[in-house]
């Protein structure tokens, strides 16, 4: 597996920890090939760009997913699977766990699994429950990230 991170902005977030996340979750989907992941961290103004953009939300948002080879597609043989992209805003994140009374780390342990579970095709919107269920039960799997917002 391999996994792309774009840690500008994100200085307190261990990177060998996200990876660490990310192949659990991939690791737990039952995926055997060889797939790459990007992982972004951005500021609100970004997010809410990217949400206006392809959501048609004007509005800051957690963690967004863009899906690219889907888990139920096949790729050409000896090429590596691009699974897709999470971006996750630190600033609404921090502002989630606060708001909730949580870790900062356990929420953004949680918003990760959630990003990855959309690129391997999950959908909270219309599965009636099952992504959550199984965001849930991978994150309690996972020790939470070691972070604390700037």
């Amino acid at each position: 597996m391999s996994i792309e991170l774009e840690l500008e902005g994100a200085e307190t977030v261990d990177a060998a920890q996200v990876e660490h996340v990310v192949s659990a979750v991939v690791d737990a989907l039952g995926v055997d090939e060889d797939v790459a992941i990007g992982v972004s961290f951005v500021d609100p103004r970004r997010i809410r760009e990217l949400n206006r953009e392809h959501r048609g939300k004007d509005s800051v948002t957690d963690v967004l997913s863009f899906p690219i080879d889907p888990l139920d597609e096949p790729v050409p043989a000896g090429v590596q699977r691009q699974l897709g992209d999470v971006v996750i805003s630190l600033d609404q994140v921090a502002r989630q766990a606060r708001e909730a009374g949580v870790e900062p780390g356990a929420e953004l342990t949680t918003m990760l699994v959630h990003g990855v579970l959309h690129l391997a095709g999950y959908d909270h919107e219309s599965d009636e429950g099952a992504m959550l269920a199984l965001q849930d039960q991978l994150v309690a799997d996972l020790e939470p990230l070691r972070w604390e917002p700037a």
